[in-house]
């Protein structure tokens, strides 16, 4: 989006903002359908916890995607955006057995990755449809805290276990309908998740009544000029054609499967914040923001680079900058980094801010969350209002002292 657009609706609709583009959005969807469109079963289930506001789950629903869940909440979130129980994957990690009951009850496509809930389950419900989360022990992904595919990760059912799980599918009769991985997100050698792809189609070979095949998702995006991406486009051919050997070999059509978040979101997404103060110490030059990690907490997090413009003085002489918050701890967005000339009122524009930043966002310090717009079709759309201050009371309880 141009500068000049971003500006133009921090002022509309004040700072802190969230801004997503409805373009970017659609374009990044439209090219992994692409990448398999010799595949004649493909479905893409949008990872909800990237982005979770019903207004992007809506408008993934009307380009086609279905979604991917982690917890009641987000299934909840999808049906009330017109998502069919049908479409909707639901993959939880360490939840209760009451909890994934209560999702099955309302038709959606279950994710196992449990021996001990995976037989609880069987024997309760055996005609109900399960997929089993495997782990294929491969370690990838940009960050450990993001890789969740490796030995020591509490994602998935070992691929040691096989023996275990189909022990447990033949005492208990139950049906599994599919099978899935996730290994980690910043994949960037398509050839590891071509490797742990080999591991699920071994695996699969395993099951008589699959209807697909989910390859979880992972994808790399850029983050800054001239960094690195995952080629979705190779992958995709080199992909289908293995997948589509194996499905004449398994003699039973299948759907291939993906869960991208951050491949759909994260570059159409634009975090707007003003600058309250310029100040200098004796070493540095600190732009300090209405804003901090109760934002936007991923720099500090994952130690990840958002792109950093002021869009305030687009063509000014660059300087080199430390970006702070207000928080009430070290809350750096970004050190010595060259962005144009800072004054006090302007406005930053960090870029890749569509995925894991309004989701992760909370009211450390007591602090307001930011509102949310949806850019489309040349308009920007209030998707989420600023907080007040009745919101932060809203459930809060006083009692008598």
């Amino acid at each position: 989006m141009k500068p000049e657009v971003l500006q133009q609706l921090a002022t509309e609709f004040g700072s802190p903002l969230y801004v997503y583009d409805a373009e970017k959005i659609a374009f990044q969807y439209n090219r992994l359908q692409n990448a398999f469109s010799k595949v004649e079963r493909f479905k893409v289930h949008y990872a909800v916890k990237a982005l979770s506001n019903v207004s992007v789950l809506k408008y993934l629903k009307s380009l086609g995607s279905g979604l991917d869940t982690v917890s009641l909440q987000e299934v909840q979130l999808g049906l009330h955006a017109g998502v069919a129980p049908n479409d909707i994957i639901y993959t939880p990690n360490g939840v209760s057995m009451e909890e994934i009951e209560e999702v099955a009850q309302l038709g959606v496509q279950i994710n196992i990755d449990n021996l001990s809930i995976l037989e609880q389950f069987g024997t309760k419900h055996p005609n109900i449809p399960v997929c089993i989360r495997i782990n294929p022990h491969v370690m990838a992904g940009g960050n450990a805290n993001i890789s969740v595919g490796h030995i020591d990760s509490k994602f998935g059912i070992s691929i040691h276990q096989l023996p275990h799980i189909l022990r447990i599918i033949e005492n208990t009769k139950m049906h599994i309908n599919g099978i899935h991985m996730h290994t980690g997100s910043d994949i960037l050698d398509v050839e590891v998740f071509l490797y742990a792809a080999e591991i699920l189609f071994e695996t699969a070979k395993n099951f008589t009544a699959l209807d697909f095949i989910d390859f979880g998702s992972g994808f790399k995006v850029p983050y800054k000029k001239g960094d690195i991406e995952t080629n979705v486009e190779e992958f995709g051919r080199k992909l289908t054609k293995r997948f589509l050997t194996f499905e004449k070999e398994y003699g039973r059509p299948l759907t291939l499967a993906f869960e991208p978040g951050k491949f759909l979101v994260s570059e159409a997404g634009y975090f707007l914040a003003k600058v309250n103060v310029v100040k200098q110490t004796t070493s540095t030059v600190f732009a300090g923001i209405d804003s901090g990690f109760n934002h936007l907490i991923r720099p500090m997090l994952y130690g990840s680079q958002h792109h950093i413009e002021n869009i305030s003085n687009p063509k000014g002489k660059e300087r080199y900058y430390s970006v702070v918050g207000y928080i009430c701890e070290t809350d750096t967005f970004a050190s010595n980094r060259r962005i144009t000339e800072i004054h006090e009122g302007d406005i930053l524009c960090f870029r890749n801010a569509g995925a894991y930043c309004f989701s992760m966002a909370s009211n450390y310090n007591s602090r307001l969350k930011p509102a949310e717009v949806l850019w489309k079709d040349g308009k920007g759309h209030l998707i989420r209002e600023r907080e007040t201050f009745d919101d932060i009371l809203k459930n809060q309880v006083m009692i008598e002292v």
